[in-house]
This record gives structure tokens, C-alpha cells and sequence, in this order.
């Protein structure tokens, strides 16, 4: 087991961390930040242009047909999850720092992931064009949704973004997106031959993304406000409500909704992943301010949880099938 999970590690959230690391030893500051800064509006506008190039919305909307898959997608995704975020949120109340407990219920409005949840549900051997299907799905409509629905749990909570952010995420998210996708049928055989480069250039505009909002923090002395047992009791948490989406998704597939083995896999690692990739652009847009280090930390906690969990899950999900198809 220890090995597999140390086998699920992601280098790249490694390098997350390590940046963080580096801010903490060498913030941004002065001069170094706005360029920085700026530079990292440049990145955000970049990420959702690539987005807006990758996603197909005919093989998304095509997808819907098998609407009884989909719909527990979405609404594991958008609703159930955010309802858990919120009753978490409310529990830890004066137990974890309010940027923290805001991470969390920005955390549960974000998005499935795309790459991730496809790859998981191919070695599990479920249904990856559904997979394919329900991850398009849910980021066309988490460009649009999130925000929203991140504003209104925070509002909820008493620590909502003001209606001016709006314009910020209309203008670095929805506006780059909507280029992409107007552009796509002329520049996606483009992004596919060059997916490599371009896929180091998304990641490393992530990377100084996660630089500047911790160098913010730094600037700010965020991180004397947050103990070791604190950050404890985070991953704890996060942990805890992973493992309870995981089960609830594979229940109310089985059981609830009636779907297959196959479907139950794409439902189980679409509903319950969320998307870094997402999530982290934009935080950077909905949260401007030296707090947005500690916002953007359970995103990237969570994200390293649900890639060893749901890997680890996944194998199994395959050693199963294949015990089921020996003679």
C-alpha cells in the first residue's frame, strides 16, 4: 500500500510546494511584485485561452445523451459537494484560521479536473468517453458556475468577493475561454502538435501563479497566523470529506441512479476530484490580496489527496475487473 501511494505522488504538486518554499525564502516584493503580478495575469489569460482551444463542447454536449450520468456528475460536483463544503466550513468555524475555512468552501466549487479524472477512469477500466463526456462538461460549465456559486457560499460564510470581482473574472476567465473556443476548429490541430511545450507553459504559469500569491502572504505575515496543528487538522479534514464524496458518489451511482460498474468509475473520479488547474487561476482573480496563499491551500492539498486515493482506488477498480474476466 505505501507503495503505491508513494508511487501516486505527482512531481509536479512537488514542485508546487517547492515553490512555495521559495517564496517563503525570496517573495516578490516592490517593483519584483507588481512585474510579477502582472506577469501573472498574463498567465491566467493564457491558461483559459488554452482551455478555451482544448475543450470540445460538441463531445461535451454529445455526452448529455447519457443524461442519467451526467446530471450525477454535475450534481456531485456543483451541489452536493458545495453543501458538504459549507457544513464543514460552518464545524471548523474558530477551530482554523477564516482563509483557510474559505479555501475549503472555494475548494467545493470548483470544477472536475479533465486530465486526471480521464486517465483514472481508464485504469479502472470504466467508461472514458462518458469520462471524456462528463470532465468537458464540467469545466465548460464551472467557467460560468464557479465563480458564482464560490461567491455565494463565501457570502454565506460572511466573507464573499465583491461584485467587482465579476468584471476581473469576465475579463482574465470568460473572455479568454470564449476566444479558444471561437478559435478552436482553426488552431486545435496547432495546440495538439505542440501540447508539449504548451503544457509546460500552462504549468509553469501555475507555478508563478502559486509564487506571487504566496509572496503576497509573505509580505503580509499571513503564515504567523496559522500553527502546524492548524495545518493538521486541514489535511485531516480534507481527507475525511474525500473519503466521504468518494463514497457517497460510488453509493448514489450504484444504488440511487442504477448505473453500471463502468459508470459507477466515471461518476466515482469525475464527481469527486476537483480541478487545480481551475482553481488556482482563478483564486488568484476572485481573491487579490495577501490571504489568497492560505485560500489557495486546501486546492493544493486536496489535489495530492485525490491523486493518491483515487489512484490507489483505481487499481483496484482494475485488479477487479480482471479477476472478473479470468476463466
Amino acid at each position: 500500500m505505501l507503495g503505491r501511494i508513494l508511487r501516486a505522488l505527482d512531481p509536479y504538486v512537488l514542485m508546487m510546494f517547492g515553490t512555495v518554499a521559495l517564496a517563503a525564502v525570496l517573495p516578490a516584493q516592490g517593483v519584483g511584485a507588481t512585474i510579477a503580478g502582472t506577469a501573472a495575469d498574463i498567465g491566467i489569460v493564457f491558461l483559459f485561452f488554452l482551455y478555451g482551444t482544448r475543450i470540445s463542447p460538441a463531445a461535451a454536449w454529445e455526452g448529455m445523451r447519457h443524461w442519467r450520468l451526467q446530471l450525477a456528475v454535475l450534481l456531485s460536483t456543483f451541489v452536493l459537494i458545495p453543501l458538504l463544503g459549507l457544513g464543514v466550513s460552518a464545524g471548523l468555524s474558530g477551530i482554523l484560521p477564516a482563509p483557510l475555512l474559505a479555501g475549503v468552501l472555494f475548494l467545493s466549487a470548483l470544477p472536475s479536473t479533465v486530465q486526471s479524472s480521464i486517465a483514472l477512469v481508464s485504469i479502472a477500466r470504466g467508461n472514458v468517453p462518458a469520462a471524456l463526456c462528463a470532465a468537458s462538461a464540467s469545466n465548460i460549465l464551472g467557467i460560468f458556475l464557479t465563480p458564482v456559486l464560490a461567491g455565494w457560499l463565501l457570502h454565506m460564510d460572511g466573507a464573499g468577493p465583491s461584485l467587482k470581482v465579476f468584471r476581473d473574472i469576465v475579463l482574465l476567465l470568460l473572455v479568454p475561454f470564449l476566444v479558444g473556443q471561437v478559435l478552436r476548429p482553426w488552431i486545435s490541430a496547432w495546440v495538439t502538435r505542440n501540447k508539449g511545450i504548451l503544457g509546460l507553459a500552462d504549468r509553469g504559469s501555475i507555478l508563478l501563479i502559486i509564487y506571487v500569491a504566496f509572496s503576497r502572504g509573505m509580505a503580509d505575515g499571513i503564515w504567523s497566523r496559522v500553527s502546524v496543528p492548524e495545518l493538521a487538522i486541514l489535511v485531516a479534514v480534507l481527507a475525511l470529506l474525500l473519503a466521504v464524496i468518494l463514497a457517497l458518489t460510488a453509493f448514489g451511482a450504484r444504488r440511487l441512479v442504477g448505473l453500471d460498474t463502468a459508470d459507477e468509475i466515471v461518476v466515482q473520479f469525475c464527481g469527486a476530484t476537483k480541478s487545480l488547474a481551475s482553481g488556482l487561476p482563478m483564486a488568484g482573480v476572485m481573491f487579490a490580496g495577501p490571504q489568497v496563499g492560505l485560500i489557495v491551500l486546501p486546492v493544493m492539498l486536496y489535489h495530492q489527496l485525490q491523486l493518491v486515493a483515487c489512484t490507489v482506488l483505481a487499481r483496484r477498480y482494475a485488479a477487479r475487473a480482471g479477476q472478473g474476466a479470468s476463466p
